[in-house]
């Protein structure tokens, strides 16, 4: 819908050409477009001013023209209606939405227009009192229109008129006050030198500006009362942007008519608009202008007391500080941890405003001092305060990045922190500031190694310029310059301290390597290593001795010269570890091992799944000592759990490397040990699936998970057919364990959780702790659903907890079922309508066969269907086939057990389409029908037996309203419906005039439908009828059926045929 108009007017128009006319026709000024206009109208002000109608009307994207007869003839609400009428509905596009170039070229094109059409005019036909009236009232009535393209279009138009008027009353304003000036030193002449005829012609003038002024003045505020003061409202941000934007404009512009409370107070309640940041941001923006000048901001007190609590980022602008209370700052102190990055920054530079720019005069003149008695030494110690009042002690990265921009300089000055680190602490130095510190300084090392924020903020990593690349390998230079001389002394004097350790042992990983070598560093390289060897002996805490790990893993780099006397180290050290391992492992199996005998065993165990994690240890052959341990353990029964838990992960490390080095290619021999290794393991945690110990449990059931999901059928892809003999599937016992764990571990209220230790069961830190962990748990076995390693219909337990545990696990569920949808939608649905029948399965169970529909079970069983079927989403042909599928499911469940009180009452299961009536709104129209008579063909199956229809499955009362509901429906169909002997009513009395209410209602919500269903119903009825108690037969009842009933009927069946294949998998979906 490209108007040729739109193109013809602005295609061209980019400030010094212009295209009137149609397209290819030579380029013209705006000016000179605009004084031909100016021309036309002098000669004919009706046509050109309806030139001006259409321009507008076919700039919003507007088929319609307004012809001279209606612009004589009509009022603008009328010609508004009309054009209305003429718009293109089909497309929700109009200029001003559409992308790309040419259009954003439209937008500017257009605006520039009005504001040359008004500057042309200023002099002359603006003042006639015809042509701003007729436009402003046609702006103002477009303004109101509930077409977008109109509302939108004639707000833009409006609010740049209003900025090209305000630009014409502050040119009169300021000729005004010149022509009083002059007035003025006129006469204050001498009488002699006065001139009274130049005196009389500037009053005339005056006069004649003052008058010029008014009618402005009545024009702009027109347009604002008509206009702005309905749009700043507008449901489009997108218009209300406009508004936001032009008002601050007009503020700028004529400030001594508009920078006052009346108009101010649109720009403060806006900057609370809670739709959309980009209006908040056109508001900020507009104040940001003013705030910044000095003439204007004296009169914006009243506003920043009013408002400043709505917008703390102003708080950010020059010559506030009067203004600013402790808690005004402190509201944006906090905005530094914000997740959104360029607020987060704003508020960082504000911070260092305050608190680190101001310094001592003495400072400033004074020579560069080092470490302690540096000047940024209270600086970083502000920093460190700032950072443990704010109680925020794990997001130190956020902190950093917020500050980095403003304060690199300072964040940057390790040679600082090492000082006050290594130097003996001065009186009121605390443990916890030392700590802080310690966390902050590697925070900007990651910071300036890394040159990206920290998880959470930034969509990605971002490409650097040359000058950054520069920087970062500068800044990488001078921190390995100075920690490789400093770290080794930081370690010595941290070492038992865990959270200090971890945090420096971090620092390695972020070197340039070569320094070590080109600096003539490997002194400091030995002493390095040495230090990392005594931490390793001296802890057994998994964070430190993780840490170790990868900082050899980081320092053993084969493109290094470094990388032989590191690994060398390496080697040595983990010689020993597995040696006394060995050794600590004999005696424990062999005697009767005591504490200290377990603590040794369980401290090298530690130590050696630590590095296992991060490097191939493999030469050591760890399965077969850890295997031995974990059997012992199952034989026995009474192994520490410690020790099981990090026995299975060592081992668990085992299979993964070996299998590592295998997918690297290798012998046979490989492939089948790596084979025997995992079935055995696997086999192992199974059988400690069944330990009394829930953290042993919960240890075997995610190494067993990850096994499974590692070991799949996929491992084959990608060209790796060479695995295939390492391909493991769980068979049914352990796939029924492993649901089983799910059910009795994770689906388990708060209070009934036994995970949390030391008796914290009421603490909300452990109660948390324990929710992630049941979280991973439940992940870890959706995972084997999505991936397909156990079967999809296992996924029903799973489904059916979605309500009941939605606020605990309903995002992973949720996601499950979106993947599995994905990989097989068929089998998805059978599995989602499998998990409702367990539910009903359940509440009979509960409640007996008698339970009452309106039951708090029966509606909640409802509201997962409910909730289930609206993850199918919109677009009912790619979820048709699974939608047949689950109805079909569903219709055979409900008639498929007879009830338990003999013959003459519904199926057991009869009330479940009512649950199944929740997915009816999912059926496409032709498959509603079929889905009905397929359930009419079901109720034909052997229900005990057909003698008698079986009647009355609930109150006769409830049926009979429902039959009225229906009957009611049929009566507004035509005359039709009177061929229907009122004695057949009798027939919608039964069971199966429930089904019509249950099934049909919710989904044939038009009469149309009702008819060709009940047609359909009423064959069945006959048939039933006249075969069971030898009444009215179909051939007797022929008479009463008109000839296009049959006819429909036959479709039905016809239909009903196709359906019933899908019982086949070799059949296609139903048509």
């Amino acid at each position: 819908m490209v108007l040729n108009m739109c193109i013809s007017y602005f295609l061209g128009l980019n400030g010094r050409h212009f295209t009137l006319g149609t397209p290819g026709s030579p380029k013209r000024s705006p000016h000179s477009v605009v004084d031909d206009w100016i021309e036309a109208y002098k000669n004919d002000r009706d046509m050109a001013l309806l030139d001006l109608i259409n321009f507008f009307i076919q700039c919003s994207g507007c088929k319609g023209v307004v012809s001279g007869e209606m612009f004589r003839n009509m009022q603008n609400s009328e010609i508004i209606r009309r054009m209305t009428e003429e718009f293109d509905e089909d497309s929700g596009d109009y200029p001003l939405t559409m992308a790309g170039p040419l259009w954003k070229k439209f937008k500017g094109s257009f605006c520039e227009f009005i504001a040359v059409l008004v500057r042309q005019c200023q002099y002359s036909i603006i003042y006639d009192e015809y042509l701003m009236d007729t436009v402003i009232s046609l702006l103002t009535g477009l303004s109101d229109s509930q077409v977008r393209a109109f509302r939108h279009t004639s707000t833009l138009a409006a609010m740049k008129l209003m900025t090209a008027l305000v630009n014409v009353a502050l040119n009169l304003s300021i000729n005004m006050d010149n022509t009083q000036r002059q007035y003025e030193t006129e006469r204050n002449k001498n009488v002699a030198k006065r001139a009274n005829d130049r005196l009389e012609l500037l009053l005339q003038k005056r006069k004649e500006l003052q008058e010029n002024q008014d009618e402005i003045e009545n024009m702009m505020n027109a347009i604002f009362k008509g206009v702005f003061v309905h749009r700043y409202r507008d449901a489009i941000a997108e218009i209300r942007a406009i508004t936001i934007e032009e008002i601050g404009m007009w503020m700028k512009l004529y400030s001594d008519a508009f920078l006052n409370d009346s108009y101010l107070k649109y720009v403060g309640w806006t900057m609370h608009d809670k739709v959309r940041e980009s209006v908040r941001l056109k508001c900020l923006t507009a104040l940001q202008g003013l705030y910044y000048n000095r003439e204007l901001n004296t009169r914006l007190e009243l506003f920043t007391s009013r408002f400043k609590v709505r917008a703390p980022p102003l708080l950010m602008f020059n010559y506030t500080d009067e203004v600013l209370s402790p808690e005004d700052c402190e509201s944006v102190y906090h905005l530094v941890y914000s997740a959104h990055r360029p607020v987060a920054i704003a508020a960082g530079e504000f911070l260092f405003k305050k608190l680190f720019s101001t310094r001592e005069p003495e400072e400033e003149g004074a020579p560069k001092r080092r470490g302690r008695q540096s000047p940024n030494a209270n600086l970083i110690k502000t920093t460190v305060f700032f950072f443990l009042e704010s109680e925020l002690h794990e997001h130190a990265a956020y902190l950093v990045d917020s500050l980095w921009e403003s304060g690199a300089d300072l964040l940057k000055d390790w040679e600082c922190m090492t000082s006050l680190l290594l130097d003996d602490p001065v009186s009121g130095e605390e443990d916890r500031q030392e700590t802080a510190l310690i966390e902050i300084m590697l925070c900007t090392v990651r910071q300036a190694a890394e040159c990206h924020p920290p998880v959470g903020r930034g969509t990605g990593k971002r490409v650097m310029t040359a000058k950054e690349k520069k920087t970062q390998l500068d800044d990488r230079t001078r921190m390995t310059e100075l920690f490789a001389v400093t770290l080794p002394p930081l370690l010595a004097k941290y070492s038992i301290d865990t959270e200090k350790v971890t945090n420096l042992l971090q620092l390695p990983q972020f070197f340039d390597l070569d320094i070590y070598t080109t600096g003539r560093l490997e002194k400091h390289l030995e002493a390095l290593l040495r230090q990392i060897r005594e931490i390793v002996e001296k802890h057994t805490d998994t964070e430190v001795l993780e840490a170790c790990s990868k900082t050899y893993h980081a320092l053993c780099n084969e493109e290094f010269t470094i990388f032989n006397r590191v690994d060398i180290a390496r080697s040595q050290l983990l010689d020993e570890m597995v040696d006394k391992f060995n050794r600590l492992l004999e005696d424990f199996l062999q005697e009767e091992p005591d504490d200290d005998d377990a603590y040794q065993v369980l401290s090298t165990l530690k130590r050696i799944t630590a590095f296992h994690n991060a490097h191939d240890l493999s030469q050591w052959d760890l399965f077969s000592s850890n295997f031995k341990l974990l059997n012992t353990g199952i034989e026995n029964g009474d192994m520490p759990e410690q020790i099981v838990v990090h026995a299975l992960q060592c081992t668990h490390y085992v299979i993964l490397w070996h299998l590592a080095k295998v997918s690297e290619g290798s012998h046979r021999k490989e492939l089948v040990s790596l084979r025997k290794q995992m079935r055995m393991f696997c086999l192992m945690c199974q059988r400690y699936l069944t330990n009394v110990n829930t953290t042993v449990k919960e240890q075997a059931f995610t190494i067993l998970c990850d096994v499974l999901l590692v070991f799949s059928h996929q491992m084959v892809s990608g060209g790796r057919e060479q695995l295939e003999p390492l391909v493991y599937s769980p068979d049914d016992s352990l796939q029924t364990e492993l649901l089983s764990f799910i059910l009795h571990h994770v689906f388990i209220d708060q209070d009934d959780d036994n995970c949390s230790t030391d008796g914290q069961q009421d603490d909300e830190a452990a109660k948390i702790e324990a929710l992630h962990k049941r979280r991973n748990l439940l992940a870890a076995y959706c995972k084997l659903i999505i991936y397909n390693v156990v079967e999809m219909n296992t996924g029903a337990d799973i489904f059916k907890q979605y309500m009941r545990y939605y606020n605990d696990y309903g995002d992973i569920i949720k996601e499950t079922m979106s993947k599995t949808r994905q990989i097989d939608k068929i089998q998805c649905a059978k599995t989602l309508i499998l998990s409702l029948q367990q539910l009903f399965h359940e509440m009979l169970s509960e409640l007996g066969t008698g339970f009452d529909r309106s039951s708090s079970a029966f509606c909640g069983i409802k509201e997962l269907a409910r909730r289930f079927s609206l993850t199918f989403g919109l677009d009912q042909v790619k979820t048709r086939d699974a939608i047949a599928m689950l109805h079909k499911d569903g219709i055979e469940f409900a008639f498929k057990e007879p009830s338990p009180q003999g013959e003459g009452n519904p199926p057991l299961h009869l009330a479940f389409l009512d649950i199944l009536s929740e997915f009816s709104s999912k059926l496409m129209r032709q498959d509603k029908r079929t889905t009905l008579i397929y359930g009419f063909h079901i109720t034909g199956r052997p229900l005990g037996s057909q003698a008698q229809p079986i009647r009355m499955f609930f109150p006769q009362k409830r049926a009979l309203l429902q039959t009225e509901i229906v009957l009611s429906f049929i009566s507004c169909l035509g005359d039709w419906s009177q061929t229907i002997p009122q004695v057949k009513k009798r027939h919608m009395e039964g069971w199966r005039g429930y089904m019509w209410s249950a099934v049909v209602r919710p989904v044939g919500r038009t009469a149309k439908f009702l008819k060709i269903t009940l047609e359909a119903a009423y064959v069945e009825e006959i048939q039933f009828s006249g075969n069971s108690s030898g009444g009215h037969s179909c051939s007797q009842h022929a008479n009463y059926m008109p000839s296009q009933l049959q006819i429909s009927v036959a479709l039905c069946c016809d239909r009903t045929a196709h359906f019933r294949s899908l019982s086949s998998p070799a059949q296609g979906a139903p048509v």
